[in-house]
């Protein structure tokens, strides 16, 4: 067996996670083995070394496997604009921009795309998983599928179907999906997984005797439940606040509906001085010492999300009472004094005002940046502590240049080249660079001029990836078929 997809009766049911677990798996057994992702829609993404853009997803799983993010992982990835437009991104670099309809006819061209990265990448390792999208059973878009059976029918390769117990039905998820395949889909299915599962397996098994005498499928395994699993989020943002063990610094994050790598905030979620509150929508914010305006995938959309939200006086009254505010990527676009995007290439053409906190504006231009950099705190200035020469690294991915004399007072250097800014007060900072938090030392810096006061130990967040994603291969282990995971090994091993 050269391959295996993961599909799902619905989105979120777990495909991600369980492509990541089994990754890891064969890979602690000896196996080559690498993911891939024929077409994601996803706002979090990642560089990879080539300077390439994937799905976050796709690149956790490559960790997972031991490998370096390569664009041959993800050839397809939609990054929505809009409700109804999406930018295009093929092999990782940017294509274009189109609406859903257009996007619909162009899937016959993506498909060559989709197939000849396929052909590269089987043709480097033992074994390829890939990971499906949304759900098999989306019928008015099955027509020149590329996310999920009419891939696997392209490449010959059979399918688990996974579904989340935690939603409810999960008896119709997965009778329903496979009633609404195919006959030679229904064939290539050769396992069901059920996700999520709480509580006595014992209550189960009599469902689980019914839908396979129902199916004639196989149940590979019921995956339990994992409390307080995170790991880089293909897309899903919850609205819920991080628990603190000793909170010492309370941090409001504007939920916004074009949000992107929010993965930044994982390393704020798990530090345990730290109480982190995403706010929606009619969400009043509440009291913090921080405000950090996120990454945006439409930047000025966002911006008037916010403005109508009633963000923009509720930022200067946190000013005027000492507060601090920091911008990431978009986020940090909004502090200046506007945002130009002359060529509509974010959204509608023009210009909007920014919030005037930064004496800089931001120009969209065509050529995205992208790339891994690392370097250090610079400089600091009036207000903040110690903490210039800190190492730092992490990604861009952008489209903005920014101008202006804000910018003489960087917050990084990246690469030997400044980045970002810090308002003469110290109040205010910005900067392009994503994954600030990852590293423990530069967490402890940042979060100390943002004023986190007495020793606070930050999160290596690397590390406890590589936890997570042992603990994950562990529950695989543990709750799929032995015979299953030992035929599939065999397989590969034998090279069948």
């Amino acid at each position: 067996m050269k391959a295996l997809m993961i599909q799902g009766t619905t989105s979120d049911a777990g495909k991600s996670t369980v492509v990541a677990g089994l990754c890891r798996l064969l890979a602690r057994r000896g196996v080559s083995v690498a993911p891939f992702k024929p077409q994601n829609m996803a706002l979090n993404s990642a560089v990879t070394p080539e300077g390439g853009e994937i799905g976050r997803s796709t690149a956790l799983q490559a960790v997972a496997c031991g490998l370096a993010p390569h664009a041959d992982m993800n050839p397809v990835l939609l990054k929505p604009e809009t409700d109804r437009g999406a930018q295009v991104i093929l092999d990782g670099r940017v294509h274009g921009h189109m609406d859903a309809l257009d996007y619909h006819a162009f899937k016959r061209q993506a498909r060559e795309t989709v197939l000849a990265a396929w052909e590269r990448l089987t043709s480097r390792f033992d074994l390829v998983i890939a990971e499906g999208a949304g759900s098999p059973a989306e019928v008015n878009l099955r027509k020149n599928d590329i996310a999920n059976m009419g891939f696997a029918e392209a490449v010959d390769c059979p399918v688990w179907l996974v579904a989340d117990i935690d939603r409810g039905g999960v008896f119709a998820q997965l009778v329903g999906t496979l009633e609404l395949l195919s006959e030679s889909e229904r064939a290539r299915t050769t396992g069901l997984v059920i996700n999520r599962f709480r509580g006595d397996i014992a209550l189960l098994e009599p469902g689980l005797d019914w839908l396979t005498e129902r199916t004639g499928k196989p149940v590979t395994g019921v995956l339990p439940h994992l409390n307080g699993l995170l790991l880089d989020a293909e897309d899903g943002l919850g609205l819920t606040a991080s628990a603190a063990e000793a909170p010492g610094l309370r941090v409001a994050v504007p939920a916004l509906p074009r949000i992107s790598n929010h993965t930044d905030l994982d390393a704020l979620r798990l530090h345990p001085r730290v109480e982190l509150t995403l706010v929606g929508p009619g969400q009043a914010m509440p009291p913090a010492d921080v405000i950090l305006l996120p990454g945006s995938k439409s930047t000025a959309s966002d911006l008037g999300w916010l403005r109508r939200e009633g963000w923009e006086p509720a930022i200067r009254r946190h000013l005027r009472y000492g507060g601090r505010v920091l911008g990431i990527c978009g986020g940090f676009q909004m502090l200046g004094e506007a945002i130009d995007d002359p060529d509509g290439l974010e959204g509608e053409a023009g210009s909007v005002p920014g919030l005037g906190l930064l004496a800089m504006r931001t120009r969209m231009v065509t050529g995205k940046q992208l790339r891994n950099v690392s370097g250090t705190l610079t400089a600091l200035h009036a207000g903040t502590p110690a903490g210039e020469g800190v190492a730092v690294s992490g990604y861009e991915i952008h489209n903005g240049v920014s101008e202006g004399p804000a910018l003489a007072r960087p917050l990084l250097d990246l690469d030997g080249r400044p980045d970002g800014a810090v308002s003469e007060d110290g109040q205010v900072m910005g900067t392009y660079l994503h994954g600030l938090f990852d590293e423990a030392p530069a967490a402890a810096a940042l979060l100390a001029m943002l004023g986190l006061a007495g020793e606070g130990a930050a999160v290596d967040l690397a590390a406890h990836r590589e936890r997570q994603l042992d603990r994950l291969a562990d529950t695989l282990e543990e709750h799929l078929d032995p015979a299953t995971i030992e035929a599939l090994i065999g397989s590969v091993m034998r090279g069948e």
